[in-house]
């Protein structure tokens, strides 16, 4: 399978302070859904900065689709791997929605009916069509940032990193979001979103690595990781509730990671005994 990121004994520190990445490894393929998780300081988006060059290593270094990136500019890697941050007013700067949006594919050069045909489609996936003349920072928080996810994605990136896709959102607006996250995967796109909730977790990423202390402590799907408590407890992580039921309750949940799953489970024990079994 072709890698989309590898990141090989990264090293990195701040000023004055202990190694935020501390001999890190990891290998991303291509279309992979992954999830960063962990405590503020743990490393995480320390570690996604340096997949698209915001920040460099002290030693180590980053292939982003076989290509090593050391020397080039986060700007001529923007077409292949895309970075939203987490507060998506340190990215929004144009006077409408529509220029935001425009502005990435029509720096690169794209012809003027390819730039209207991408920044018509973004709208309509991020359900914006009808404020695209408007000031982006009259939007709501939820709207600003599925804004700051299209202009990334104007610029047709096979990596999109999103930090933080649900803070500040209320739970209608994290559930949009999200959806947006898993269009993109199903689109065949690689994402990688930078999160401490382990509920978007376990409804959306195919695979998990938990950091602490500027280390990945843990790696693997949602299920494996969920049970390694010496790991989550290190990086202050907690499984999903629904996931603690079903680990208590195996013989009515089985291994239910999410909410939906453990209700999808326990329905035939509630039709049983509304039809006078016992549960």
């Amino acid at each position: 399978m072709t890698s989309a990121i590898v990141a090989e004994n990264l090293w990195f520190r701040y000023p004055g302070s202990a190694p935020a990445l501390a001999d890190v490894s990891l290998e991303i393929p291509e279309g992979q859904f992954l999830a960063l998780v962990g405590q503020n300081g743990s490393g995480k988006t320390t570690l996604a900065k340096h997949f698209n060059g915001l920040l460099r290593p002290e030693r180590g270094r980053v292939e982003v689709s076989g290509t090593d990136i050391d020397g080039r500019a986060t700007a001529d890697l923007a077409s292949t791997i895309g970075y939203c941050y987490q507060n998506p007013d340190h990215q929004i700067f144009a006077a409408t929605v529509f220029e935001e949006i425009e502005f990435g594919p029509r720096n690169l050069g794209v012809t003027e009916d390819e730039v209207v045909r991408r920044t018509g489609r973004l709208l309509d996936l991020v359900r914006l069509r009808g404020e695209a003349d408007r000031y982006p920072f009259s939007l709501g928080r939820g709207q600003r940032q599925k804004l700051a996810v299209a202009s990334v994605l104007a610029m047709e990136p096979r990596i999109v990193i999103v930090d933080e896709p649900t803070t500040g959102l209320d739970w209608q607006g994290g559930q949009a979001m999200m959806e947006v996250m898993a269009e993109l995967h199903r689109d065949g796109r690689t994402v990688v979103i930078i999160t401490h909730d382990m509920n978007i977790v376990a409804e959306y990423a195919e695979r998990v690595v938990v950091m602490a202390n500027g280390r990945i402590v843990a790696d693997g799907e949602p299920a494996d990781v969920f049970v390694q408590e010496s790991a989550l407890r290190e990086a202050f992580l907690r499984p999903p509730q629904a996931f603690r039921i079903a680990r208590e309750r195996p013989d009515l949940f089985a291994s239910s990671l999410t909410v939906t799953q453990a209700t999808d489970a326990l329905r035939p024990v509630s039709v049983g005994v509304a039809a006078g079994g016992e549960a």
